[in-house]
């Protein structure tokens, strides 16, 4: 007996038959958006038999089979054969559902969440003192309530007061006898610092007894005992300062430098030009006052013996067309005139000393209207030299100045008469010698080394002795002697401090006209540094060389041969292969001039 045959296409499609009927029947339905896709049941064959037996008695078992939905979306991915599927068991596609929390089992009640553990934790936060992140300082005893000052005055606070603790350790020869602590304490806590226009508080020092004290710390070199005294007394003085005795009328970053430049100057209050002149010289040498040469910040007046520098600084005024300097401007300045006085000293174990930068005798700090006697001075030679600059009786009552005291180096090389060619070699080799000691010493660059700021005299010395790196080196002078003058533009590293000026502010200075020998060296300066000014480059002393050879050959007329003028060609083409002016030391054109070179004897 035959096994019957299932027609499992026919069954199919006649299933569909009676599926779709009712489906016709019905009125269509307008969708206006897409419909997700039914899940439609699937179905199972019918059995046909379930148990039905085969001819032979046996029974055989017809297995269900599982459909396969025919509604299936045309856009599904990865669709097979009708004919191939028809008959394979297919995994249910169930929709996804979001993930959700497994029943709870009966009989128990949901508890809520308990927070008291976070809100003791925020309660704790908000009750806890952020001292770290509040802007007041970890010791707030310093400071005022309720006045507000910023970090950045504090900082530059110490910047100022560093720089003078820097020119107390290396000028030795030049500082203020009296520690830090005792000059804030009876100065800058009682509010006696000054504002222009504004009536000193306390009592005034007397000027005798002040120039009694600056004299002597003048003459007497303090032991080391002493400075590290001194040393202790400033960082104790540095770290009690308190902000509640800035004078309110005060700004606090013009207060820092100005209190700082009195400091460093050995004052507590400015004085006037008349008590400056009238304390240092005579009635007779205050009459003779002459002016000896202008500068776009200053004047310069020969008062018996001695030069003062006036420059003018603070003001709101313009002063000769230019923006008056800042009191930090004259601070650096004032440092690296006392530092440079430091190497003055040639006697005993130094490493490096030399004469050839001016001597500053005293700096002052002064306000007020010009003297009578400078007025006259100034007008005096107004007459004759037609001044480039502003008459200084226009200056408001309320106007500062720092006054270099410095000894009479002589004239300038641009109003010397140079009589020889042998004096032009002693020019050179004395300046080249000078700028290789405080190389050596400081990392100076001077950046301003024009024929005005070299001062020449002539003297009975016939030899002149420089210390280099420990070695003494005597050379002739030829009956001449020079003074490096002006430190404004200068570069100096004093070992805790780089002091510079940043000519990138003002490129006025690079416009100069073109062949210029002033102005080139500016721009040559400027192509050296890569206008990265606090650097050291002390190539630029070379450039400097360079322009006085220059000078010399092109501006100076002196006795001379065409060999000579040869051996001044020779030399500048020589400097282009040095990077120092310590290395210029060794050029053939100054080897005849060394008279003797030993080890400095300890």
């Amino acid at each position: 007996m035959a096994s019957r045959t299932v027609d499992l296409w026919a069954e199919v499609v006649s299933e569909e038959e009676e599926r779709k009927r009712p489906i016709e029947d019905s009125e269509p339905a307008i969708v206006y958006r897409r419909q997700k896709p039914h899940s439609i049941p699937q179905k199972v064959l019918p059995r046909r038999q379930s148990n039905s037996s085969s001819r032979d008695g046996t029974r055989k078992s017809i297995l269900p089979v599982k459909r396969v939905s025919w509604n299936r979306s045309l856009s599904t991915r990865g669709r097979t054969s009708i004919a191939a599927n028809a008959c394979v068991d297919q995994p249910k596609q169930g929709k996804p559902r979001r993930n959700a929390k497994p029943p709870l089992p009966r009989g128990k009640c949901i508890e809520l969440p308990n927070y008291d553990k976070e809100r003791a934790y925020f309660q704790e936060v908000d009750d806890f003192e952020l001292l770290e992140e509040s802007p007041s300082p970890k010791k707030p005893s310093t400071w005022t309530m309720g006045t507000q000052v910023q970090e950045v005055v504090i900082s530059h606070l110490s910047s100022v007061l560093r720089k003078w603790l820097i020119s107390k350790k290396l000028s030795q020869t030049y500082a203020f006898s009296g520690s830090l602590s005792k000059i804030l304490e009876s100065d800058v806590s009682s509010s006696t610092i000054k504002t222009p226009g504004e009536e000193y508080l306390g009592v005034r020092l007397t000027k005798d007894s002040t120039q009694q004290k600056l004299r002597s710390s003048l003459n007497e070199k303090p032991s080391s005992s002493m400075l590290e005294d001194t040393c202790e007394d400033i960082g104790v003085a540095v770290s009690k300062l308190s902000l509640t005795s800035r004078p309110s009328s005060l700004d606090s970053h013009a207060w820092d430098s100005f209190s700082a430049l009195l400091t460093a100057c050995g004052q507590s209050i400015p004085s006037t030009l008349t008590e400056m002149l009238t304390s240092y010289w005579t009635v007779s040498e205050r009459e003779n006052i002459s002016k000896v040469g202008e500068g776009t910040y200053g004047e310069a007046f020969k008062v018996g013996n001695t030069v003062c520098k006036i420059v003018p600084f603070g003001g709101d005024s313009l002063v000769n067309g230019e923006v008056q300097k800042k009191a930090e401007e004259l601070l650096e300045e004032v440092v690296l005139s006392c530092t440079l006085n430091h190497l003055r000293g040639l006697e005993g174990d130094v490493s490096n000393a030399c004469t050839s930068f001016i001597q500053t005798i005293d700096l002052r700090v002064c306000q007020g209207c010009y003297d009578c006697n400078l007025i006259r001075a100034w007008e005096d030679w107004d007459v004759k030299n037609h001044s480039e600059n502003d008459n200084p009786k226009e200056f408001s009552s309320d106007q500062c100045y720092v006054v270099f005291v410095q000894q009479h180096g002589g004239r300038d090389l641009e109003s010397f008469v140079l009589f020889n060619f042998e004096e032009a070699r002693s020019l050179l080799v004395q300046v080249t010698l000078a700028l290789a000691v405080a190389e050596a010493a400081y990392e100076f660059e001077h950046r301003d080394l024009h024929w005005g700021n070299i001062l020449l005299t002539r003297k009975e010395p016939a030899a002149l002795q420089f210390i280099l790196e420990g070695k003494k080196l005597l050379i002739k002078t030829s009956g001449l002697v020079i003074s490096i003058i002006d430190f404004t533009l200068s570069r100096m590293n004093t070992g805790e401090d780089i002091l510079f000026l940043d000519l990138s502010s003002d490129p006025v200075i690079f416009q100069g006209t073109k062949g210029d020998k002033q102005a080139d060296a500016y721009r040559k300066m400027r192509d050296v540094t890569d206008e990265c000014w606090e650097g050291s480059f002390p190539k630029t002393n070379v450039l400097w060389l360079q322009y006085l050879v220059d000078i010399l050959l092109l501006k100076k007329s002196f006795e001379r041969t065409s060999k000579d003028e040869r051996e001044l060609r020779s030399l500048k083409k020589r400097l282009n292969t040095y990077d120092s002016a310590k290395q210029c030391v060794r050029d053939p054109f100054f080897s005849d001039l060394f008279i003797k070179e030993s080890p400095s004897s300890g």
